[in-house]
């Protein structure tokens, strides 16, 4: 099973970090749309991921055009991460290699994207404060792939951990 997170425009190098090392994590796939607000060798976006650049499989498009048209085999499998959805995030069936979207920082997807795909936007359900527009994006990102693995219960993720030097049953 596998999952796919785009990200378009991104504009935060810690975000897009944390996001790709959420993607190392868990086995999902990260598309990085541009054009990006920073360039992939900001040292910025490699501290934020870590060392767990070497275990992304990582696509770069230049803009939403080329992604689109390359992928265009599996729209029917697009979801649109918005405070514009009408669904719920956690209502939605995922089925094996979903495409999530996730916009840009500042101004979230392109609102003609979602005027296209209405059925497949969903968003995160929270308080209605006029400055505080929405979740911060990497947190996003983290609870929407965590959110398809739970229903898929957690296929080839280690969902059991170990105290060192200590054993439960003593």
């Amino acid at each position: 099973m596998s999952i796919n997170i785009v990200m378009v425009e991104p504009e935060i190098p810690q975000n897009t970090g944390n996001v790709a090392r959420t993607c190392a994590l868990t086995g999902a796939r990260l598309h990085l749309v541009g054009p990006m607000g920073f360039k992939i060798d900001d040292r910025k976006l490699k501290r934020a991921g870590l060392d767990y650049w070497y275990l992304l499989d990582i696509t770069y498009y230049e803009n939403l055009d080329e992604f689109l048209e390359k992928n265009k085999e599996h729209k029917d499998k697009f979801y649109f991460f918005t405070t514009k959805g009408r669904h719920i995030y956690s209502d939605v069936k995922y089925p094996d290699n979903c495409y999530l979207f996730f916009g840009k920082e500042t101004k979230g997807l392109p609102e003609s994207l979602l005027y296209d795909h209405p059925d497949t936007c969903v968003r995160m359900p929270m308080l209605n404060h006029e400055r505080a527009r929405s979740l911060n994006l990497s947190n996003t990102v983290a609870i929407a792939t965590y959110e398809v693995l739970r229903q898929w219960n957690f296929p080839e993720l280690l969902c059991e951990g170990q105290l060192h030097d200590l054993k439960w049953d003593e």
